[in-house]
């Protein structure tokens, strides 16, 4: 790996590859890790280096397109200037405008956020992966082609030409970015380049029609077509919910029926489809969890308003309005008093941060997390539980967009103090924990070599913090699990525990955090948590 002083100008030079990776760069993994086991990055194919556009370090996330003639490069960089004109107006951009503008103005370039991004200190700080690289070319533009202020650059010899060489490493470069923030956390001038980075996913999505497949084709807009960026639709899930009906009586004897479409309920309770899917334990925990405390809720059938999915979050304001829409209006439509929020971060985000900026006047459904209930219901009485049947090695991993962004630290932790008494934290924990390596759609995307890269690089501050997190009881003998609230979280957890094989190696495996209740519950005689099975 190259580690030579990468200028910003250097995106718009013409050079195979900007970076370079190997895995004996990177940030070294604690014991009983090694290199040694894992299989080298996968190199894109010769097809795929001339088809697709991958220079910026060999990686292709966004699966764009080389463009066929210097006609349609120079028609693509006419559209991001005029997309960036838009970008930067109060008329078009009716979101971020106010923080985009601080950002890109008051950066002072004390690169204080270069050590707190997971990404760029497990990438072996690889200079094109630090916070404020694609902030300071997106500066640049801003100042030749925007505001005219760029005669400084040229006078010292830092300027750069806006071509199409830049663009295409500038969006990758974007989806090399997880937004989750740390370094917005960071920064003593406030300046927050994961937003920089979500507003560059926008500007190519809605002015150039490029985004990652998996959030656009495969996320948003099949969800609003089918219901679920899963694919998922109303029958399948009707199918799912009779299947987690048999299944919770044949675990704990209970015959409980879950509600569908009640109206006048005070909760709706939407999860993240992928629980359904590949986790159908933690929806059939909280139904386990909710008849007991006797709570009042109800899902929904209805088309989109069964998932609380909304990748659009990640990439384009339009395509998030629509689906924040629909969740309100089936609120509406079912009396429910407030919406609640299953364990998925990024649904967390969506549905109750964002939407404010949707959702006015009598679309203003009030909407909430589940852990605050979680935590009341725990430790109200309403159930008889025993810790002892949690009595295993646990640690918690904290989602970006509940913990980081809301604020929701504590309720968590004192459900898994309570219930597990060989609970221990992960260092750093809480606001400063590090991302799982899939947030802002990452944990879904899967094209070409895009996966190992999330594997080796972004996700692998989190395998150190895990493994450091139990390294006094590292035995595969000993089973332990971490608790992951968050769906996205879970689907890029699952991927990383089968790249390291730290179920075989460490004996630790994952599960959300209903669970821990249910399987500390007295009068549940069967273990809800088999851990020879969570941790093979």
């Amino acid at each position: 790996m190259s580690k030579k002083k990468t200028k910003v100008a250097d995106i718009s030079k013409p050079s195979e590859q900007m970076a370079t990776l190997d895995l004996k760069d990177l940030m070294p993994l604690p014991y009983p890790l090694t290199e040694d086991g894992l299989k080298p990055m996968k190199s894109l194919t010769e097809d795929q280096k001339c088809r697709y556009e991958c220079s910026l370090d060999g990686v292709c996330g966004v699966g764009m397109l080389k463009p066929e003639s210097k006609e349609e490069e120079e028609r693509m960089v006419k559209a991001f200037l005029e997309g960036l004109k838009k970008l930067l107006s109060k008329e078009n951009n009716w979101t971020f405008l106010q923080p985009l503008l601080l950002s890109l103005k008051y950066c002072a370039k004390c690169q204080t956020c270069n050590d707190a991004c997971p990404v760029y200190v497990g990438s072996g700080k690889q200079e094109v992966y630090r916070p404020t690289y694609r902030s300071e070319v997106l500066r640049k533009i801003v100042h030749k082609y925007i505001d005219g202020e760029g005669i400084f650059d040229r006078l010292t010899g830092d300027d750069f030409e806006l071509n199409w060489t830049a663009l295409a490493r500038l969006i990758e470069s974007a989806y090399r970015c997880t937004l989750c923030r740390r370094c917005a956390q960071t920064c003593p001038m406030g300046v927050d380049n994961g937003l920089i980075s979500h507003e560059i996913r926008k500007l190519f999505s809605q002015e150039l029609g490029i985004a990652a497949p998996e959030l656009h084709e495969k996320g948003s807009v099949q969800q609003l077509k089918v219901g679920s960026s899963t694919g998922m639709n109303p029958a399948a899930l009707a199918d799912i919910i009779e299947f987690m009906e048999e299944e919770i009586e044949e675990k704990t004897g209970k015959k409980i029926k879950i509600p569908v479409d009640k109206k006048g309920a005070d909760i709706l309770l939407i999860h993240n489809a992928g629980e359904y899917l590949a986790w159908p334990e933690n929806p059939a925990a909280f139904a386990i969890i909710f008849d007991a405390a006797g709570i009042n809720y109800t899902l929904s059938s209805d088309l989109v308003s069964y998932d609380a999915v909304n990748y659009g979050l990640w990439y384009d304001d339009f395509q998030l309005a629509r689906v924040v829409l629909k969740h309100a209006q089936t609120a509406k439509e079912l009396g429910v008093k407030k919406i609640m929020v299953g364990e998925c971060g990024h649904a967390h985000k969506a549905m109750i941060v964002i939407s404010d900026r949707v959702l006015t006047g009598e679309m203003n459904v009030p909407r909430e997390s589940c852990f605050p209930l979680l935590e009341e219901i725990v430790f109200s009485g309403k159930l008889k539980l025993d810790p002892q049947k949690n009595n295993f090695p646990v640690t918690l991993h904290d989602p970006c967009n509940m913990v980081r962004l809301m604020g929701i630290v504590e309720p968590q932790r004192r459900i898994l103090r309570e219930l597990c008494p060989q609970f221990r934290e992960m260092t750093p924990h809480g606001v400063d924990n590090y991302c799982c390596g899939g947030g802002s759609g990452f944990a879904i995307m899967q094209g070409m070599n895009f996966p190992d890269w999330k594997m080796a690089i972004s996700g692998r501050m989190k395998v150190k913090q895990v493994v450091d997190a139990f390294q006094d009881e590292i035995s595969p003998d000993i089973k332990k699990l971490l608790s992951a609230p968050c769906s996205n979280c879970k689907g890029q957890i699952r991927d990383l525990f089968r790249y390291y094989e730290l179920g075989p190696k460490c004996g630790i495996g994952y599960t959300g955090a209903v669970e821990f209740i249910v399987n500390a519950m007295v009068d549940i005689k069967q273990p809800y948590l088999d851990l020879d099975e969570l941790t093979a």
